[in-house]
Parts: structure tokens; C-alpha cells; sequence
């Protein structure tokens, strides 16, 4: 005979109902360890821009990048995705839609909405907004295609190069965040099953110690459909080209770029933001040769006031 009890309406979410009053951020931390989980603070989102092939190079676009957006979970999920929804409200009228750089740099598609260059500008400038407003990491790798091919052979693959800095520096990025002993997970696009299998087995080489700290990462890859609308997948897909101009061209005008050169992992820490990310959130392979200053021969003459060796 069915109980009293038994006829109750369970909670969707059980346990969540207890504390309605507890923050977001409690919640989520005390469901995790109760639950037993080991899962880091952190998430990668992972987006390319440029083809990775070394057969044929593109003379007009002849690098690879693979950018990195490392986000604090509680501000990915309280702030910038619903930042993002609402962009899509206003200018849409819907959310089924996913930002592609190319796509709107292209006016294609969707993106045919355009009445104006001023509206345009309007969309682009909220846009860049939301990626200046918002807080992430960001780690990219530029590969320079035509440079790897003169050093190395055209069996090198850029993404795999690429893959395994962004992977090196997100382990020193979570060791200076003492997150380094947990579960993190990189999101990537889907591409294809055989891509995805070749990029998984790279992945967890690197992983299992085939990396310059020589040791294991507490890393996990998830392959994510293109139908997703993952915020952060479009947040990587629309980073991603803007490095890889400024390296191309790094004379050119960027706004994009100067938004996110405050973005990149740097020696210094907050005390250095949008300085000292070469070599460090910012990696050109292979590495490009640092000039040397011109020697000038002039006569010997006395040091006055307190001159700084250069």
C-alpha cells in the first residue's frame, strides 16, 4: 500500500532545495564536495583561426592560432553568458544563433542585418564590450607556417605544436592559482571523427608527461557539436583572428587586439596587465629573432647625471 510520504512531489534538483538563501557560488562549491568531485574552479574554451595544413600555405593568411579563454566558472555562468544571451536578444529578437567571426566580418547569413555601416559599428562596438568588460585568461599560440616549413618539414602540424604550449602554460596558469591538482576541462569544436580522434590522442600524450614540466596534467578534452551555441566557444572563435593579424601585420591598427592584450597570462600578474605576455599568454613560433641594437661608434664621452644602461 503506497505511503502518504510516497505521494509527495520530488524536487527536481534534490538537495538543492534545502538552503534557497545560500549564494550561487556556495552552493555550487558545497554540491561539488559533497558529490566527491575534484573538479577545478577553472574552464577552457578552445576556438582556431587559420588552417593548419603545411602542404599549401595561404600567402594572405600564412599562420595558424590556437587561442585559449580560461574562464572562472561562477563569472562564466553568472555574468558573461547571460551577457552574451541578452546581446542576441537585442539584435536578433532570439537566442538561436551562433557568433562566427568570419560570418560577421563577412556580413553572411544572419549577419546580413546590417541597414547601416553605423549600425554595424554599433553591433561590433557592443560586442567588443562584452570581451573588454568581461574577465578571462587568455593563452594563444601563433604558428607561422612559412618559417616552420624552412626549419622543419611539412609533416610538422601547427595545431599539435600549438596545442602543446597552450596546454604547458594553462598548467603554470593553474599552479599560480593553486588549481593544478584538479579536473579541468578544454572545450573544442568538433571537426570530424577522425580529426577529433587525432587531436584527442595528442591531447592525452601531452597529457601523460610528454611536456617540457615532464609530469602528468589533470586535464580532460570534451568535444563539443557546432550546434552547441557555447558562449565560450564563441567568446574563443572570436578572439582567435585578431591575434593572429597582429602578429601578421602588427604595424596595422588593432582595435580588437588592444581590448584583448589585457587578457593575456603575464609575467607580473595584475600588477602587468597588457605587458610582459610575450612568451607568456602570447607564444610565436617558431620564435621570431629579437633584433639587435646598432652599435654607433662615437667618441668616448663622460657619463653626466644618472644615466640607465639600456
Amino acid at each position: 500500500m503506497m505511503k502518504a510520504e510516497d505521494n509527495q512531489d520530488l524536487p527536481l534538483f534534490a538537495g538543492l532545495g534545502a538552503d534557497l538563501s545560500a549564494k550561487p557560488e556556495e552552493s555550487i562549491e558545497a554540491s561539488s564536495k559533497d558529490a566527491g568531485s575534484d573538479f577545478g574552479k577553472y574552464i577552457v574554451y578552445v576556438d582556431e583561426s587559420g588552417d593548419h595544413g603545411m602542404q599549401s600555405i595561404d600567402e594572405t593568411y600564412p599562420v595558424f592560432v590556437l587561442a585559449f579563454c580560461v574562464f572562472h566558472k561562477r563569472h562564466y555562468g553568472e555574468k558573461v553568458v547571460p551577457s552574451l544571451e541578452m546581446f542576441k536578444f537585442k539584435h536578433f529578437g532570439h537566442d538561436q544563433i551562433v557568433l562566427h567571426e568570419n560570418e560577421i566580418r563577412k556580413e553572411k547569413g544572419v549577419f546580413r542585418i546590417f541597414p547601416t555601416r553605423a549600425h554595424r559599428n554599433r553591433f561590433m562596438d557592443e560586442l567588443t564590450s562584452i570581451i573588454e568588460d568581461h574577465h578571462f585568461i587568455l593563452i594563444s599560440c601563433v604558428i607561422d607556417k612559412r618559417r616552420l616549413k624552412e626549419q622543419q618539414s611539412t609533416q610538422s602540424n601547427p595545431y599539435h605544436v600549438a596545442l602543446r604550449y597552450c596546454l604547458e602554460t594553462l598548467y603554470e596558469f593553474l599552479e599560480k592559482k593553486t588549481e593544478h591538482k584538479h579536473l579541468t576541462h578544454v572545450v573544442v569544436e568538433q571537426r570530424g571523427k577522425r580529426e577529433d580522434d587525432v587531436l584527442e590522442l595528442e591531447f592525452r600524450r601531452i597529457c601523460d608527461g610528454v611536456n617540457k614540466q615532464e609530469i602528468a596534467f589533470p586535464f580532460e578534452v570534451l568535444f563539443s557539436d557546432k550546434k552547441a551555441m557555447s558562449s565560450g566557444l564563441q567568446l574563443a572563435d572570436l578572439v582567435a583572428r585578431p591575434i593572429g593579424l597582429h602578429v601578421l601585420r602588427p604595424e596595422q591598427p588593432n582595435r580588437a587586439f588592444e581590448v584583448l592584450k589585457t587578457k593575456f597570462f603575464c609575467a607580473g600578474g595584475r600588477e602587468t596587465v597588457g605587458q610582459n605576455f610575450e612568451d607568456w599568454g602570447l607564444k610565436i613560433h617558431p620564435p621570431l629573432e629579437k633584433r639587435k641594437a646598432p652599435v654607433i661608434l662615437t667618441e668616448a664621452v663622460a657619463p653626466t647625471g644618472n644615466s640607465q644602461s639600456t
